[in-house]
């Protein structure tokens, strides 16, 4: 930011002005240090900046709608003026023209996207449409943080993906029908019995419980994808993944392939903290029950995802917190579950096992409802 410190200066740098300079284009320019000028910037050319520029034209009797998601920190400046700066990691909806300083007349003027201790997540960034504010929807007031709920966009993709998730679910049933019912049987998850200790000690991995992973994974990221969870703008998913917001199946395939990976990866975790500890005999249990309690609560989450599909048009701001809280029934009855199970086979008010307990199961927990439920 320090190569453009004037508005005056701002019009040295006019090198590739927009095509459609009153809309916001997919073309970035980035500041060139050695030549003190702003190019294209090209991605897998050009390393990622902090700042990216772009020229727009902006008047204030016309409405100049922005979308974006943003990190703590990123800021909005007109020819070097600050104009909005997000405090917290969220998606935010905006009128550029109500931001337009008194000083500065309207017409062209250089709009920088800043993020100090990264790089802006510019695959986020779009208009927003005017068809919500004739719904009924009232317009954000500058810097005010929206549900992310997108709109009718992809639902025959999601459609498409509940057929597919139907049918696998109902292919599993018939080829492992003996193995099935123990897992999704109700009476077993509250009882207390010889069967239901017979059923813990079990070998966790089984091919059965590998198709009951991934068809819960699939059908958890169906709903974050269709929430819009912003998992892909935290910087270390951006760092290794950086899918488009409108790649519907590749963001699917990507939260599938993560929650994949944190099941199964849990396992290691427990063993490595119950190694620690000294409590290995309770790692077969606890996994054994936090598996049984992910994949049958899970079975929700497809209703959640029709109740999307279905409503989200009318009443969005509801659907996206009754999403939320599906997620969350999920997250923390997995954990009261498990809670309950250890406690049968050694008491909670030892300090010890308590211990153990925050650490493999309610810090994870916490970190999960900030990621996941409390992005927006």
């Amino acid at each position: 930011m320090a190569a453009l410190v004037t508005p005056a200066q701002a019009s040295e740098y006019k090198q590739l002005p927009p095509s459609s300079p009153s809309a916001l284009s997919e073309d970035w320019l980035i500041h060139d240090a050695t030549r003190n000028l702003l190019v294209l910037y090209l991605p897998g050319y050009h390393q990622p900046a902090h700042a990216y520029y772009q020229w727009v034209r902006v008047e204030r009797d016309q409405s100049f709608p922005l979308s974006f998601a943003a990190q703590p920190g990123l800021s909005l400046f007109l020819d070097n003026q600050l104009v909005f700066s997000a405090r917290t990691a969220t998606t935010y909806s905006l009128d550029l023209s109500q931001l337009l300083p008194a000083q500065l007349a309207p017409g062209t003027h250089l709009l920088a996207v800043w993020q100090p201790d990264g790089e802006p997540a510019l695959a986020s960034f779009s208009g927003v449409s005017e068809s919500s504010a004739v719904a009924g929807v009232p317009r954000a007031q500058a810097g005010q943080a929206q549900p992310r709920v997108p709109g009718p966009r992809g639902q025959n993709v999601y459609l498409g993906f509940l057929l597919v998730l139907g049918l696998s679910y109902g292919a599993v049933r018939t080829t492992y029908q003996p193995g099935l019912s123990r897992v999704f049987q109700l009476d077993e998850l509250f009882g207390t019995g010889s069967d239901q200790q017979a059923f813990l000690v079990k070998p966790a991995f089984s091919l059965l419980n590998l198709l009951l992973v991934v068809l819960f994974a699939l059908s958890f990221g169906l709903l974050l994808t269709a929430i819009h969870t912003d998992l892909q703008n935290l910087p270390l998913l951006r760092r290794f993944f950086n899918v488009p917001e409108t790649a519907i199946v590749a963001r699917v395939f990507l939260y599938t392939g993560l929650i994949t990976a944190f099941v199964f990866a849990k396992y290691l975790y427990v063993n490595i903290l119950a190694y620690i500890f000294g409590l290995q005999g309770l790692v077969n249990v606890q996994y054994r029950e936090f598996l049984r309690t992910t994949l049958l609560s899970g079975l929700f989450l497809p209703v959640a995802l029709l109740l999307y599909l279905s409503l989200n048009a009318s009443y969005p701001r509801a659907v996206a917190w009754a999403a939320s809280a599906v997620i969350g029934i999920v997250l923390v009855g997995t954990v009261l579950r498990v809670t309950r199970t250890l406690h049968t086979h050694a008491s909670l008010l030892n300090l010890h096992l308590f211990a153990y307990l925050c650490a493999t199961e309610v810090l994870p927990l916490l970190v999960l409802l900030k990621l996941i439920v409390f992005t927006y």
